[in-house]
């Protein structure tokens, strides 16, 4: 989000809380007192002959949002310079423009927030809201900035009652305007029991840490640059600079150390009195500071070194980086949500599929029960006519046996019966010719029944054809399945494998960082012997120049002998261990003045 972005919003504010009709447009007297308040604002030289050149008198009726776009991007915004002007006077402006008309709290409540509270909770959801018109902030958003506030008041956040608000009707799920974030905190309902004081430090150190880019703050002992004395400082830390003051009012500034990818932390041990030490060195200068424990230190640390990351990657806001990815993290969640929604959609479309199917299957399982039925039926029909005929067969032959046999008996005598018996014998062969065209039908309805039987088995082998494609189906499910949980164990493998790298990395660091603190220490060491030979040096110096000292004209000391031996010269052995004595010191000076010319003139001396 740029600053061009974070204008845009509170402009918009402005410009809804002159729009008294709520109809999307502003009288054009109006916009041109809010365009010349932004230009002293925003310290843009301000341009009467421009702004009355784009709102001529002959434009009919008020501008709309779309018709002021232009002259703002144009006139105002393009000329605005980073850094020339404090954003804080133009939120004040703009928020003192649309409190008047929408921020209207109960008097009477026992818990309403002050006009500066109020103030900077709507500069945080600016800065937390989407990048969309009208402004609202999601749930997640607003969730994050309660527990914000709830840390820095050291209290645990409960989101019991943000669940209750966000389950009203009257909040869509999809975002809360500022308007009602405000009232809700009006409640009192989040800060319940705590009193408004904590309330309103708490808002302002939040609104210092994500509105004004502050990653930490917090008395530091700092030493001196020039005395090497000790002072406490109230330290400010920002992604670009750490600055420092007297007190925590920051009125006096005492220095100012830029961050840039040059600089690095380091941790020093305990010396002067000093504990928790620190130092942070950048291209010129060496600071070194104290801190009240380790958790302080390593809290300092890592947030400058944070500041320095941040500067090395390019950007300006930790903040604003932590809002897009959390603003990232929203859209993946969203994506793989309607993923799996899709997923869940597509197992119903094959659940449905296969339901029908086999709702299919039960439809030909019932048609070929009945067609059994059926079968049954037309075969017991036609075994009873069978019956019926072969009983009426076995009868008309009995009687034609008994015919015949009385047709014997009375051939002689009955020569008419005998013919009327033959024409009897005629129909029975007749009916023995329909017996075996019924037979003959007999035949033909089995041979249909086979022919019915063989479309059975085509049935039943399509519908295991269409079992084995539904088995098919669920075996690609679960592949799938397996692939995720086998993807999903590659990646965590792949998260313990960089972790451990991490902790490699930094353990050698840890032996790099000792093995360079031995050495400063030889060094050190060395130092200091070198200045005692150059001390042991001064003092053989003098020493030889005592000795050495000439005799003046008139005294009465030769070669050194004392007035008190007489003038004369001593024994021969005193003289000659003198001479030694001088001669060994002359030497020694020798060499220690050969091997210290290559120290410094200072050491040296």
């Amino acid at each position: 989000m740029d600053l061009r972005s974070e204008l845009l919003k509170s402009i918009w504010y402005g410009f809804s809380a002159l729009d008294l009709e709520k109809s999307g447009k502003v009288s054009k007297s109006q916009l041109k007192v809010l365009s010349h308040n932004l230009c002293t604002v925003l310290s843009i030289p301000h341009d009467p002959v421009a702004l009355e050149e784009h709102f001529r008198d002959d434009d009919d009726g008020p501008v709309s949002s779309q018709g002021y776009m232009p002259y703002l991007n144009k006139y105002i915004l393009d000329k605005v310079v980073e850094g020339s002007f404090q954003k804080e006077n133009v939120d004040e402006l703009c928020w003192t423009l649309t409190a008047k008309k929408n921020y209207l709290p109960k008097k009477n409540s026992s818990f309403v927030l002050s006009d500066k509270d109020a103030f900077r909770l709507w500069c945080l959801f600016n800065f937390l809201s989407e990048d969309k018109y009208p402004l609202v902030m999601v749930p997640d958003e607003v969730e994050y900035l309660l527990k914000k506030i709830c840390t820095a008041m050291s209290i645990e956040f409960s989101g019991v009652e943000l669940d209750d608000f966000f389950s009203q009707d009257s909040v869509q799920q999809s975002g809360i305007t500022v308007w009602t974030f405000l009232e809700m905190m009006n409640s009192g309902k989040m800060t319940r029991g705590i009193e408004m004081g904590i309330i309103s430090m708490a808002i302002e150190e939040v609104y210092r840490e994500i509105v004004g880019d502050v990653l930490k703050e917090g008395y530091l002992w700092k030493k001196g640059q020039l005395r090497r004395n000790w002072k406490e400082r109230w330290f400010t830390l920002r992604p670009s600079n750490l600055s420092y003051y007297t007190g925590e009012d920051r009125k006096d500034c005492q220095g100012n150390i830029a961050l840039d990818g040059n600089c690095c932390v380091e941790v020093l041990p305990d010396r002067d009195g000093k504990r928790c030490m620190f130092c942070l060195k950048t291209l010129s200068k060496s600071y070194e500071m104290s801190a009240s424990d380790t958790k302080q230190r390593q809290e300092w640390t890592t947030a400058i070194q944070t500041a320095i990351r941040l500067h090395v990657e390019g950007k300006k806001s930790l903040h604003k980086d932590l809002k897009l990815k959390r603003r990232e993290q929203r859209e993946q969640r969203e994506k793989r949500k309607q993923a799996k929604e899709e997923e869940l959609q597509r197992l119903r479309a094959l659940q449905e599929e296969r339901e029908r199917k086999l709702a299919e299957l039960e439809l030909l399982k019932e048609a070929q029960k009945q067609a059994q039925v059926l079968l049954e039926k037309d075969e017991q029909r036609r075994r009873q006519q069978h019956e019926q005929l072969q009983q009426a067969l076995e009868v008309q032959l009995r009687e034609a046996e008994e015919a015949r046999v009385s047709m014997q008996a009375e051939m002689a005598l009955k020569e008419e019966e005998a013919e009327r018996q033959r024409k009897r014998i005629q129909e029975l062969e007749e009916m023995q010719k329909r017996l075996e065209e019924a037979l003959q039908q007999e035949i033909k309805a089995r041979l249909d029944e086979e022919a019915f039987r063989y479309a059975q088995a085509g049935l039943l082998a399509e519908e295991e054809d269409k079992m084995k494609a539904l088995m098919s189906l669920q075996e690609e499910q679960e592949e799938y399945i397996l692939k995720t949980e086998r993807e999903k164990q590659e990646l965590k493998q792949e998260m313990e494998t960089k972790s451990r790298a991490l902790e490699e990395a930094q353990r050698q660091l840890e032996e790099v960082r000792a093995n360079r603190h031995r050495v400063d220490q030889d060094v050190v060491a060395a130092q200091r012997k070198l200045r005692q030979a150059s001390t042991n040096v001064k003092h053989w110096n003098v020493q030889m120049n005592r000795l050495m000292r000439p005799i003046g004209p008139g005294g009465k000391m030769f070669w050194g002998i004392p007035e008190c031996c007489g003038g004369k010269s001593p024994k021969i052995s005193f003289t000659l261990k003198a001479k030694v004595h001088i001669s060994f010191v002359t030497r020694r000076h020798r060499r220690f003045k050969h091997s210290s010319k290559f120290n410094t003139p200072q050491e040296s001396c």
